[in-house]
């Protein structure tokens, strides 16, 4: 059964520049299918929570240039129900303003904050999580977050140590630990005190603006100064006007990480950020010899442990790559060794400043 005091905020506004050639600035990850299910991340996301969240209590946070593409794909929301920034400034920023803005509908309102990029396999289990978070922050002033149990040393993944158990699986948390190097993910998965932090947050809306006005003044002043215009037809010429100029800083950084009044729940959900190349080959089924081909046909001699994508309808012939990424979208052909992904951003900079927009 849902609850009419629980919402879900949605952030869908990143670029997904790791995910490129496949993810443009006109059309970012978020708004693709890339298991070919039929329905793109961002509807996936949607799907997922609106089992247990009324559709009315669903919103999305997303710049204003992809406006079109929201409604087009979540063709069941009302107009108000996408806040559209009118420029990028992080994710406090966004979270903020959807605070404000669920507490003018409802000053009882319960979050959960997600992002619109993750892949959730034990769909069951993790919204009985949700589930429980809501209900734990609904009744407190705590901050929660979900860790996920790492089965590898994973540096591209953030940490959360965990301290002090209260109540049923919610532990206090003692650190957060940005994405470490190799050496350091090592110690953390055999400690079995570090978790994978997943980027999903639940709180009540009164706790979260309580905490960023004293942790981030600052951004409390541009955007909480004028309460009264949230959830009104002066709201949008408000956002329009302050929130450009807004700290750039993530909610992990500028509250998560300083706050004491932060949880987490752990779980095992079948769990991935699908933030990278990698993260997709991770999970994606692979032939004999560890490659994966997505969308085209691949004929492949002495070749392993790569991912190949292309447009559907073409054929891909390779012979003798080992660790490669190969990916072609529209006007784009990207072939780099995998493990090198992470040298993407520095690739779309360059072909930025080479060519202007017309390849990014």
């Amino acid at each position: 059964m849902t609850n009419k005091d629980n919402y879900c905020v949605i952030m869908s506004g990143g670029i997904g520049s790791r995910f490129w050639p496949f993810s443009r600035k006109t059309l970012p990850k978020q708004f693709l299918d890339f298991f070919g299910t039929g329905r793109s991340l961002l509807q996936q996301t949607f799907d997922r929570f609106n089992k247990i969240i009324p559709t009315e209590n669903i919103f999305i946070v997303t710049n204003e240039i992809y406006a079109d593409l929201v409604k087009e794909q979540l063709p069941q929301l009302k107009e108000d129900q996408i806040l559209l920034e009118p420029a990028r400034r992080n994710t406090a920023p966004c979270i903020a303003w959807a605070s404000y803005h669920i507490r003018a509908l409802n000053p009882n309102a319960n979050m959960v904050v997600a992002p619109s990029d993750h892949l959730i396999l034990k769909e069951a289990e993790f919204l009985e999580a949700v589930q429980g978070g809501l209900e734990f922050v609904a009744h407190s002033d705590n901050l929660l977050t979900l860790g996920i149990k790492p089965n590898r040393p994973e540096t591209g993944y953030g940490y959360i140590q965990i301290d002090d158990q209260v109540g049923n699986n919610f532990y206090k948390v003692k650190t957060f630990t940005e994405k470490p190097e190799i050496e350091l993910a090592k110690v953390f998965v055999e400690s079995g005190e570090f978790y994978w932090n997943s980027g999903l947050f639940m709180w009540n809306v009164n706790s979260i603006i309580k905490t960023g006005e004293a942790l981030l003044p600052e951004l409390s002043a541009k955007l909480g100064s004028h309460p009264e215009v949230y959830a009104t037809p002066a709201e949008k010429a408000f956002i329009n006007e302050h929130f450009p100029t807004c700290p750039n800083v993530s909610i992990d950084f500028g509250i998560m990480e300083k706050a004491d009044n932060v949880y987490v729940s752990l779980g095992d959900f079948g769990w991935s950020d699908l933030g990278t190349w990698g993260s997709l080959y991770d999970l994606s089924e692979k032939d004999d010899d560890s490659n994966v081909t997505l969308k085209c046909d691949s004929i492949l001699y002495n070749s392993k442990n790569n991912i190949i994508t292309l447009p559907e309808g073409k054929l891909a012939v390779i012979e003798g790559l080992d660790g490669y990424l190969v990916a072609e979208s529209n006007n784009v052909l990207l072939i780099c060794p995998k493990d090198q992904e992470q040298n993407i951003r520095k690739y779309v900079n360059d072909a930025q400043v080479k060519s202007g927009e017309i390849y990014i």
